[in-house]
């Protein structure tokens, strides 16, 4: 089955260069933590590519493409595909600077890859170099944020009225929260985090989206988390993550990256599919 977001005939900048120079794609959100609830979650894909030599040292420009099943301004559904694919220069700007979802493509479990080449399998193989304490600034921050929004205190209105009238709350603001509190602790006291995530846990935010657990258990269970962050982000921590990532070794990655792809050339006719997972 041909992958739709990169269908079409009528012509399309952006499209064409994520495809052709794809070295990595995968699934993301809550299918890959193991969070998700039966069939309602749409299907989050995150591409990495390279772009040819005239978008990094000419006058053309790329930096990501989009492309989702629902039009613009409409919420997407059980079913539907939302897809971004970053240039891989911006890609690692924003992992070294620890942006959560950003990291997840390094840590997907193996079935949901849907592409990568050896440029992405490099990237998988070795994530370290990119990762540091920045990151646990960042996992503390975005669930800081998501908590906000739970209480009203940050963005206006949930955008999931739907949820508060059944449960109460936004438990998806509810579920995030927690999640990334998690997967923060983890990262910091390991250099990575595990998906899909450990079934207790799984379990316990699965519950939480559907109202099992009060937002007060999630605002009590969040501070715990919020705590130990703070603790191995202190002077005393223990996080084996350096205070900064290794920077020479991401621009020597960054420069045999795009070198191997010019090297060896773009796609022209591969389809990103089922059929391009690793075994």
């Amino acid at each position: 089955m041909r992958h739709p977001a990169f269908q079409g005939e009528e012509p399309n900048h952006a499209r064409d260069v994520a495809r052709r120079g794809m070295v990595l794609l995968t699934r993301v959100g809550s299918t890959v933590t193991g969070c998700a609830i039966d069939d309602q979650d749409d299907r989050d894909e995150m591409g990495l590519c390279v772009p040819p030599r005239d978008c990094v040292i000419g006058l053309e420009r790329f930096d990501q493409y989009e492309w989702r099943t629902q039009p613009t301004g409409v919420r997407s559904g059980p079913g539907d595909v939302d897809l971004t694919v970053y240039a891989l220069r911006k890609w690692t700007h924003l992992a070294i600077q620890g942006n959560p979802s950003i990291l997840v493509p390094l840590f997907v479990a193996r079935e949901q890859l849907v592409y990568l080449n050896d440029v992405g399998a490099s990237l998988r193989r070795t994530p370290e170099f990119l990762l540091s304490r920045r990151a646990g600034h960042r996992f503390l921050g975005y669930m800081r944020s998501q908590r906000e929004k739970l209480l009203g205190q940050r963005g206006g209105a949930t955008n999931r009225p739907e949820l508060i009238e059944r449960y109460g709350f936004d438990t998806k603001f509810a579920h995030h929260m927690v999640r990334l509190g998690l997967q923060g602790v983890e990262l910091l006291r390991t250099g990575r985090f595990t998906l899909p995530m450990r079934e207790s846990d799984a379990e316990w935010l699965r519950e939480l989206r559907v109202g099992q657990h009060s937002m007060k258990e999630a605002l009590d269970v969040a501070r715990d988390l919020e705590v130990q962050l703070e603790a191995l982000l202190g002077p005393n921590g223990r996080s084996p993550l350096p205070d900064r990532p290794d920077h020479a070794a991401v621009s020597a990655f960054l420069i045999d990256a795009h070198e191997y792809m010019w090297t060896t050339g773009f796609f022209t006719e591969d389809d990103y599919d089922d059929s391009q997972r690793p075994e």
